[in-house]
Formats: structure tokens, C-alpha cells, sequence
């Protein structure tokens, strides 16, 4: 999509001038993210996680990058290297904390994005790419995360590899080598500590230069919006800076309150106590468990306790994790419905709310003890899970009967959303 209303960029001074001669760059942020960008008028501050989510990143790689220069990988120094950290280095427990409190609000940001992005229908065409983008940012993460969550060499560090990397045995045939090669051996030491530390400091800038595809892909059709309306004309728009640049600061202000809230009053709230007790071989731990981002899909995984059709359940939980997330890939060919936001599908609002607090139980029940109780509930939640995305969406998408759409965006912000509707295909991509 073209934007013909949009500002255009010309240089006044002589030094802008021959900058944009030599290299655009003022052009490229001008038209990116100033006033050369128009944006639908009505986004509201779920369209603010975005940027929160490319600041969650930078203070990442920030912090990651001072705390590579006095982290040592190896089985007997990591340990060591992370409580010289915490007590040596000058600001060392500020930069340990901001980066262990900085992967739970970059993963909080992503899942509320993600969340924004399921009700009004942005991964609906012509989205597609941006979403799929997104996924692949998503998987990224994770990645990062656990292998970022060995590092500190602690029990639940250990115990997390040898478990995570485990499921991988269960593979048939290749399972075994690949397990192996995963860790450089056939349990967690030197080489599997050098591995991750080495993709750990890497996938960051992968991510980060996902990202620039992700926002390129997104400029080509511009942002989806609450109404979920296509953008007909200059009316729809307002320029991105200095409407949303305000609105965006104003959401960051408000992410830096709540991280520098967990940062120095709750650093350890959403970390693990186990992980403060040198690694051991030879002492298993009680119970367990990932970080808090994993527990939904950790969930999933332990909710296949019996074999089926002579495969075991160990190699269907593992199918089920990944499936869960790759799922995600395929949301814009299952869901058919012609309507984008969920404020004008009834029916498809009330499932889309049952999935965000079947992901809370899942989460819950990914950090409960395995008691029958538990097992039962996983499985049930699972199921649901799973079947939303195959069963209920392709099956709400054909019956549904969605409320009639307003005829742009600027009548449904000047005029209320109860103005004069067109026709649903009128605004369909």
C-alpha cells in the first residue's frame, strides 16, 4: 500500500542536503517513524507494545554486552563469575538484575503484543507477513532465553538443560545425536556452557535484525487498527510523530516505573531460588521447573503421560510443545473469517477469551507439582488449546455473524461506532 497523502522529506540546510545525497538515513527515519508515516488515527495503547518490546530488546543487549566482559563459560568459573558480578563489579547486581528482569518484561511485552494481535485479527491478510515475522522473533526469544537461563550454572540452570534437551532423545533415530550434539557430550558441561553462551550472545542481533524485517514488512500495508477498517484516505491518518511518538513515550514511561519497581524492590519475585545453589550432578532438585515464560508450553509437554499408536508419550509431548507455537504460523489460513477485530465478532470475542485464560491455567499448571489433579487439568487444557486453533476458529469463522463495520475509521472516532455501516466486504482485504 502506498500512502500519496503522506509528508514528504526535503532537506533545508546544506548539511541535510548532502546527507541525503550520500546517505539517506534522515529520509529512511523520516518516512519510518516521523511525519512521512501516517498511522490510523484510533490506535489505542495496546499499539504501544511494540516499541516496548524494541526497548525491552535494547536494554537486553546493553546489559548483555557488559556482563559477556566479566561472565567466564565454563562449568567450574560460571558460577563463580556470576557472584563476582553480583559482588565485585561496580553496578554488577544493577546489570545482573536489569538483565534478569529485562528477559521477564521483554516476554510480558511480546505476550500482551501477541495477544493484541490475535483479537484484532492483525494477522489477517494483507498482515500476513508481519505476523509470520513475528512468530519467527518469538521463536528467537525462546531460544535466547533458555539458553540464556543455563549460563548462571545454577541447579535449576543444570537440571533445565538436562531436562529441555533431553526431550530431544525421544526423536526416533536422529533423537539421541542430536541430544548429543546439542551439548557437546551427553550431559551439560564445558562444551554445552560454551555453546549457549556463544548462541546467546548471537541471537539478540538476529533478533534484532528480524525486527527491521518485521517493520519493513509492516510499512508496506501499514498498521492494523481497532475497527480493523482498511485506511480509505488522509481523514483515516495522523502523521506518526508527533501524535504517537507522545503516545509511545508515554507507554515507556510508564514500562521504565514498573521495571525499575521489580528491578529494586522484587529483583528475585520472578526467578527461582534453586538457582542461587551451585550446579550439582549428583542432587536432583524436588521439582523442576523453567522460567515463567516456558510454563504454558511446559504444560503442554507433561500432559502426555501414556503412549499412543505405539508412539511414546515423551515423543507426543514434545510434538505438542513445538506444535503449539508453530500452530501459530498457520492462524491467518485457519481463521477465514472476512472481519478483523474482535469488537464486531460476538461469538469469536468469547472463545478468544477463553484461550487467554487457558494459557494462565497452563501456565500454572506448568509450575504445580505433577499430582493427578494437575496431570488431568493439563490434558484438558491442552486439548483446548489445540482445539481452538483447529476446530473452533475455522468453525466460528464460517457461522459466524459479525456487527455490521463502520464505513471508515474517521466515523468510527468522530461519529461513535454505532454510525452508518457498510457492507462487510467493503472493508475486507
Amino acid at each position: 500500500m502506498s500512502f500519496p497523502w503522506a509528508a514528504n522529506y526535503e532537506p533545508k540546510h546544506g548539511f541535510t542536503k548532502w546527507m541525503d545525497e550520500k546517505l539517506p538515513l534522515p529520509r529512511l527515519v523520516y518516512n519510518a517513524v516521523g511525519a512521512g508515516y501516517p498511522v490510523p488515527r484510533n490506535l489505542n495503547y495496546f499499539w504501544n507494545f511494540g516499541v516496548l518490546a524494541g526497548l525491552a530488546l535494547t536494554i537486553q543487549i546493553i546489559s548483555g554486552i557488559v556482563l559477556a566482559m566479566h561472565y567466564a563459560s565454563s562449568s567450574e568459573l560460571a558460577f563463580a563469575s556470576v557472584e563476582g558480578i553480583m559482588r565485585d563489579v561496580n553496578a554488577g547486581w544493577l546489570l545482573r538484575y536489569m538483565h534478569m528482569n529485562g528477559a521477564s518484561m521483554f516476554f510480558i511485552v511480546v505476550y500482551i503484543h501477541i495477544f493484541r494481535g490475535l483479537y484484532y485479527g492483525s494477522y489477517k491478510a494483507p498482515r500476513e507477513m508481519v505476523w509470520l515475522l513475528g512468530v519467527v522473533i518469538f521463536l528467537l526469544m525462546m531460544a535466547t532465553a533458555f539458553m540464556g537461563y543455563v549460563l548462571p550454572w545454577g541447579q535449576m540452570s543444570f537440571w533445565g538443560a538436562q531436562v529441555i534437551t533431553g526431550f530431544f532423545s525421544a526423536i526416533p533415530i536422529i533423537g539421541d545425536p542430536i541430544h548429543t550434539w546439542l551439548l557437546g557430550g551427553f550431559a551439560p558441561d564445558n562444551a554445552a556452557l560454551n555453546r549457549f553462551f556463544s548462541l546467546h550472545y548471537l541471537l539478540p542481533f538476529v533478533i534484532a535484525g528480524v525486527i527491521i524485517l518485521h517493520i519493513w514488512a509492516l510499512h508496506i500495508p501499514g498498521s492494523n487498527n481497532p475497527t480493523g477498517v482498511d485506511v480509505k484516505g488522509p481523514q483515516d491518518t495522523v502523521p506518526f510523530h508527533p501524535y504517537y511518538t507522545a503516545k509511545d513515550g508515554f507507554g515507556v514511561g510508564v514500562f521504565l516505573i514498573v521495571f525499575a519497581a521489580l528491578l529494586f524492590f522484587w529483583p528475585n519475585l520472578l526467578g527461582h531460588p534453586d538457582n542461587y545453589i551451585q550446579a550439582n550432578s549428583l542432587s536432583t532438585p524436588a521439582h523442576i521447573v523453567p522460567e515463567w515464560y516456558f510454563l504454558p508450553f511446559y504444560a503442554i509437554l507433561k500432559a502426555f503421560t501414556g503412549n499412543f499408536l505405539f508412539v511414546p508419550a515423551k515423543l507426543w509431548g514434545v510434538v505438542a510443545m513445538f506444535g503449539s507455537i508453530l500452530l501459530l504460523f498457520f492462524l491467518p489460513w485457519i481463521d477465514r473469517s472476512p472481519v478483523r477485530s474482535a469488537n464486531y465478532r460476538p461469538m469469536y470475542r468469547w472463545f478468544f477469551w477463553a484461550l487467554v485464560a487457558d494459557v494462565f491455567v497452563l501456565g500454572y499448571l506448568g509450575q504445580a507439582e505433577p499430582t493427578a489433579t494437575v496431570v488431568t487439568l493439563s490434558q484438558l487444557c491442552a486439548a483446548y488449546y489445540f482445539s481452538h486453533f483447529l476446530i473452533i476458529l475455522p468453525i466460528v469463522s464460517h457461522f459466524e455473524k459479525p456487527k455490521p463495520l463502520p464505513n471508515s475509521i474517521s466515523e468510527s472516532v468522530l461519529h461513535g461506532e454505532q454510525a452508518e455501516a457498510a457492507p462487510i466486504g467493503m472493508h475486507t482485504a
